[in-house]
């Protein structure tokens, strides 16, 4: 009985060795087969990270090759923008000149009304250059009304340098003539800090007649 006993415990020990031993390989595959598919993630997650540098340098390429192209536009831009402008200007400054003569024409009748006299260009050269700093002609327009000696500067657009200049004239004047002449602008278009010189140095400003 008892080496039934044994026996039959025997068999058990070894059906439970078995089951362990089948149990084992059952874990074993299973750990093998853990590993494979961590390894095909990593696999596959390496070929995303490459994919993704190729991405991110195939992106960085394009912007460069944007951000050239843009540099190149601006340039281009630029340089029409300069060639336009130098075509302005020169068209400017030829139409500047008629435009100028054209509205002192205009103006010289209503300043006559205006002032009560004929309005004449007095001209002198200007040899020792004390208005411009070297030698010139001085053209100005003036006027003569009651004994009244009155320079008159005609302009479109006045600036304050344009404004100096006019004084200096006066000054220039009064030196040559004798006589103090009052000094009048007449302009459409007066900047502010013209008008302030203006002020500052006696001379009247007329926007409107």
């Amino acid at each position: 009985e008892i080496l039934r006993r044994l026996d039959r415990h025997e068999a058990q020990l070894v059906k439970l060795r078995e089951d362990m031993n089948r149990l084992r390989e059952d874990m074993n595959r299973l750990r093998e087969d853990m590993n494979r598919g961590f390894k095909r993630y990593d696999e596959e997650l390496v070929r995303l990270r490459e994919d993704m540098n190729k991405l991110r340098e195939d992106m960085n390429k394009g912007f460069r090759r944007y951000d050239e192209e843009l540099a190149r536009l601006r340039e281009d831009m630029n340089e029409g923008f300069q060639l336009l402008r130098r075509h302005i200007d020169a068209l400017g400054a030829r139409w500047g000149l008629l435009a100028e003569e054209s509205f002192r024409a205009g103006m010289v009748g209503v300043v006559e009304r205006y002032f009560g006299g004929r309005v004449e260009r007095w001209t002198h050269y200007d040899e020792e250059g004390f208005v411009f700093g070297f030698p010139s002609l001085v053209e100005v327009d003036m006027v003569i009304s009651d004994e009244e000696h009155i320079l008159v500067e005609i302009k479109s657009s006045v600036s304050r340098a344009d404004v100096y200049e006019f004084w200096k004239v006066g000054q220039l004047y009064e030196r040559i003539r004798g006589v103090k002449p009052r000094l009048a602008i007449v302009s459409p278009f007066v900047r502010e800090e013209a008008k302030k010189l203006a002020k500052e140095l006696g001379i009247d400003v007329y926007t409107s007649l």
